[in-house]
Order: C-alpha cells, then sequence, then structure tokens
C-alpha cells in the first residue's frame, strides 16, 4: 500500500538520500500510521469492552497512543526538513531525533499506565468472557501491526530514520503484546487465576523494554555517537586517493540530523612540495569527499618531513614503545626541534577509550622508553582521543 501511495504522492520516490523525499515519506508513513492506528484502537475498545478485559483495552488505549506518536513523527520530518536559517546555519535536521525521543516517552507513558491498570486487575480480578468476534479483532491487529512493522522498517532503512525506526519497533511490541492478550483472555476461560492481569502486566513490560531501546536509539545522536568504522573507512579511502597525501588523523563528524554531516580532518602531505599545488590537492579533496560521503567537509593540510632520517628513526622508536605498551594506541604529528643540550620530540598520541592507563601515566612510560633509548630526546606528548570506537 505504501509503494502504491508513494507513487501518487512522492516525486522521485526512489531518491531517498534528497530532503524532500525524506520528508514526503516520513508525512506519507506517520498519515497512514494515524489511519490504521484509530481504526485498532476502535475495533480493540469495542471488542475489549464486550468481554471484559483490561489488557485487551489497555491493548487500545496503545493504539491511540500510536497515532499520537505517528502525529509527533510527521510534526519531526517538517520540522526537520526547515531550511537553514541565521540561527541554525546547520539546519533543523535534529528535529527529526527530537521527534523519535518523544514517541519513546510517549511509549514509556501507556507503558506504565498499563502496568498500573493491570495491578488494580490483579487485586481485583473481574471475569473475562469468551467472544469469538474479539478473536477475530485481535488477530486482524497482529496482520496490521506486523504490515505496520515492515513498511515503517524498510522505509526507515532507506532514509536513515531513527524516529521511523522506533515507530516500526512499536508496531512490532504491539504484535507480541496483542498475541499475549490472546493467549491471556483464553486461559482465563479455564482458570479463575487473574491471568488478565497479568497479560496486562506481560504487555505493559514489552511496551516499556521498546520505549526504552528507542529512547537509547535516539538520545545517542543527539549526545554525539562516534562515527561506524565502515564511515571512517571510506572518508580515509577517498582523502588517500588523492595524491600525494599519505594519511589522515583527527577526524571529527558531527551529526546535526540524516544527511547533514560535517566532517573535519587533518591530511598529511609532504612537507617540501609547494603549497599552491598542495593547496589545490585539499580542496579537490573536500569537494570528493562531500559528494561521495554526502557531508560539508574540511580538511586541514598537514605537513610531514618525510627526508630527515633522524624523524624517521625516532617515529620507529615511537612505533615500538607504543607496541610494548598497548598495540591499539597510534600516534601522529609528529615534529622535531633540535637544540644545544636536547631536542624536542612532539606528538601525539590516540588511546583507545578501553585502555586503562590515566593519561599521564601512559606520557610518563613513552617518555621513559624513549629517553631510555635516546637520552638526548624529550618527549612531549599529548594524548587524543579517537574518532572511532573500537569494533
Amino acid at each position: 500500500m505504501i509503494k502504491i501511495l508513494a507513487r501518487f504522492f512522492i516525486k522521485d520516490r526512489e531518491n531517498y538520500s534528497d530532503s524532500k523525499v525524506r520528508s514526503a515519506y516520513g508525512v506519507l508513513c506517520g498519515a497512514f500510521g494515524i489511519f490504521l492506528n484509530i481504526l485498532l484502537f476502535a475495533a480493540k475498545l469495542i471488542g475489549g469492552t464486550l468481554i471484559a478485559s483490561v489488557a485487551m483495552v489497555a491493548d487500545a488505549f496503545n493504539n491511540l497512543s500510536d497515532a499520537a506518536s505517528s502525529l509527533v513523527q510527521i510534526l519531526g520530518f517538517k520540522l526537520a526538513s526547515k531550511k537553514p536559517d541565521p540561527e541554525h546555519p546547520f539546519g533543523h535536521g535534529r528535529f527529526e531525533y527530537i521527534a523519535g525521543l518523544v514517541i519513546s516517552f510517549l511509549i514509556l507513558l501507556m507503558g506504565f499506565e498499563l502496568m498500573k491498570s493491570s495491578v488494580e486487575a490483579l487485586i481485583h480480578p473481574a471475569p473475562v468472557s469468551f467472544e469469538p468476534l474479539a478473536f477475530v479483532i485481535m488477530g486482524l491487529a497482529i496482520l496490521v501491526k506486523l504490515y505496520m512493522y515492515f513498511y515503517n522498517h524498510r522505509i526507515a532503512k532507506k532514509i536513515n530514520s531513527v524516529s521511523m525506526e522506533a515507530t516500526a519497533k512499536d508496531s512490532l511490541s504491539d504484535t507480541i503484546s496483542t498475541f499475549v492478550v490472546i493467549i491471556s483472555v483464553v486461559v482465563s476461560k479455564f482458570t479463575t487465576f487473574p491471568v488478565d492481569g497479568i497479560g496486562g502486566l506481560i504487555v505493559g513490560f514489552f511496551i516499556l523494554k521498546t520505549g526504552y531501546e528507542s529512547a537509547k536509539d535516539t538520545i545517542e545522536p543527539l549526545l554525539g555517537l562516534a562515527p561506524s568504522k565502515e564511515l571512517v573507512e571510506a572518508i580515509e579511502k577517498e582523502v588517500i586517493s588523492h595524491k600525494p597525501i599519505m594519511g589522515i588523523h583527527d577526524l571529527v563528524v558531527h551529526d546535526y540530523g540524516p544527511g547533514r554531516l560535517m566532517v573535519s580532518l587533518h591530511a598529511e602531505v609532504p612537507g617540501d612540495m609547494d603549497v599552491f599545488e598542495l593547496h589545490d590537492v585539499i580542496d579537490v579533496a573536500e569537494v570528493s569527499v562531500a559528494t561521495k560521503i554526502g557531508c560539508h567537509c574540511v580538511i586541514h593540510l598537514d605537513p610531514i618531513d618525510c627526508k630527515n632520517e633522524r624523524l624517521v628513526e625516532l617515529k620507529n622508536i615511537i612505533r615500538e614503545e607504543i607496541a610494548k605498551i598497548n598495540t591499539e594506541i597510534t600516534f601522529h604529528d609528529v615534529r622535531m626541534v633540535p637544540g644545544i643540550t636536547h631536542t624536542n620530540l612532539i606528538f601525539d598520541v590516540v588511546k583507545p577509550f578501553d585502555c586503562n592507563l590515566k593519561d599521564e601515566e601512559l606520557k610518563k612510560q613513552l617518555f621513559t622508553a624513549i629517553n631510555s633509548r635516546c637520552p638526548d630526546v624529550l618527549s612531549v606528548i599529548t594524548v587524543d582521543i579517537p574518532f572511532v570506537k573500537n569494533v
């Protein structure tokens, strides 16, 4: 159905990276979700009232909250698609993450309310009647929610939408919840034990779990996630393909919403080449990365002394001593400042997050190790954080 609707309402519907297409899919899927959830709410409310099932009535109101979530999704996509302005030069893309967070809070709120009503049903149990119509309604609800999960999940992957993925997870949770309601109603026919209340608690648990996971997925990009290994490798591969660039470091990726990445990095180049020629290479590399990765890219030109034999020797010593401490530690920006009594060896090291050594301990160990091999060398070390998490 979404494919058919997309043909009518979305121009250039397969250009998923286009902000207008993304927004159109968000609005379309949200509007269709509101329609389906209101239908499910009405059907489950009628069925739950007929059989006097607190779990089914609670499940009905859960669908009503899902309709509200779809409305928030639409607003999120609309606000996120606004163009940059003087107050927000990087655009409004993070509104989509905020919308996902609001959806997560609505899911959590419904979960708490359901847990509360289920506890009351355990304390004051009421008989649950067995009506075939209710089972037909719940069976259809499972099919509808599975369909909603698949179309939301599929579109979320194509347009890289956190808020739509939260909606998809909620639909999958609803499928499990409705199945639990069916089981509780069937079992209630054969026992006086308050199975309906227990079923409501189980449904509430699934809803709370979904809300927590969705909140986690939307909070992380707002706080600032490390770029994926695949993204870092793609950026590095593209930059290094522009000779004579030899390597990169100090990569920083800022996520201002889907399709709004800001990338900055240092590119290592031979220090004995013409600066204007190198600047041209850097300009071309910036445009190439921006085009192929889909980001705004700024590259800092970092000249490297490639022909100083003494510096090459000291780099090898640094490499050997670092490997003795932790093979995951890397180094860059090595430069040498000779003096009358000693030589300052200045460089940065990148310490992985799982390294237990404190910064000062690491610097002290490296300083001592290098000085023991080269007594005239004093190391000036800066400890950096990694730009990508270990995988």
